[in-house]
Formats: C-alpha cells, sequence, structure tokens
C-alpha cells in the first residue's frame, strides 16, 4: 500500500481518540502488573497523552509530539539510565498488544504487522537507550512507520 489514496496507519487505526484508549487501557494495566509497575511507578500525570501523541505521530498523525515535547530525542531521554531489560520490553509489546486487541484496533494482518513491527523496533532501540553509557543523539529524527515500510530517515 504506498498510494496517495492509501491512510495512513494512524488514520487506519482510528486516530488519537482510537490510540489513546489503547494507551489508557495499557497504563491502567500496568499499576498492578508485576513486571512494569516499578518501571512507571513515577509517571507524569500527562505520560498516557505524551506516549499517545508519540505513537500517533510516528504512524503518520499530526505532528504534536515533536512541536511540543522535542521529537524522538527526547522520547529517547525518557528511557535513559532505566536499565530496561528484555523481559520488560517483550512483557511491554505483548501487553499493548493485548490492549489493541481489547479496544478492537483493526485487525488485518497488514496494519497489525506494521504496528507490530514499530512496537518491536521501538522497544529495542529503547532498551539499548536505556542502558549505562547511552547518550541522545540531538539530531536523531521521529521514526515514520508505513504500510510494510520504514519511512524517513530509518529507512535502509
Amino acid at each position: 500500500m504506498s498510494d496517495t489514496n492509501t491512510p495512513s496507519l494512524y488514520e487506519w487505526a482510528g486516530g488519537s481518540e482510537t490510540l489513546g484508549r489503547m494507551i489508557e487501557m495499557f497504563y491502567k494495566k500496568i499499576e498492578t502488573d508485576s513486571i512494569l509497575s516499578s518501571v512507571f511507578a513515577q509517571m507524569n500525570p500527562k505520560h498516557a497523552q505524551y506516549v499517545t501523541e508519540f505513537i500517533a505521530e510516528v504512524l503518520g498523525g499530526p505532528k504534536n509530539y515533536s512541536q511540543n515535547r522535542g521529537g524522538h530525542p527526547h522520547m529517547i531521554a525518557q528511557h535513559l539510565g532505566r536499565s530496561l531489560t528484555q523481559a520488560q520490553r517483550q512483557h511491554w509489546v505483548n501487553l499493548l498488544v493485548s490492549c489493541a486487541d481489547e479496544i478492537g484496533l483493526p485487525d488485518d494482518p497488514e496494519f497489525r504487522s506494521a504496528l507490530v513491527a514499530y512496537l518491536e523496533w521501538g522497544s529495542r532501540l529503547a532498551v539499548i537507550n536505556s542502558q549505562p553509557g547511552a547518550s541522545i543523539n540531538p539530531d536523531a529524527p521521529m521514526p515514520i512507520w508505513g504500510w510494510g515500510e520504514v519511512k524517513g530517515p530509518y529507512k535502509r
């Protein structure tokens, strides 16, 4: 899917309202989650809103996160020094996909493949950026995810 009439992943998902419901559900679940609750214990009350804005932008939605929060370098900064584990990463992805199912995000293979590909990529990057010695590239571009392909600067 790459013609100009094809909706973005953001549009296909149902926009910010739908993504926001998924993220809100996710953060509600992790409050008592034995693997992730400690990771998010000191979370800003607007954290879910910020994550929704970030994911919306990555999936082709409004550029609110970049305009208001500082884009990808700011997101990377949120992970510095957290020493996230692969078990936490994998659980994060699985729980978020479960929330996508529960709120009724589209389940067609093309959309889910693209969504899960981004969640895998982004969560692995978060683990890398959370390890001792990681640093921020102030010019790190915002990832833009498309239908089965990476768009933008991370394209290889």
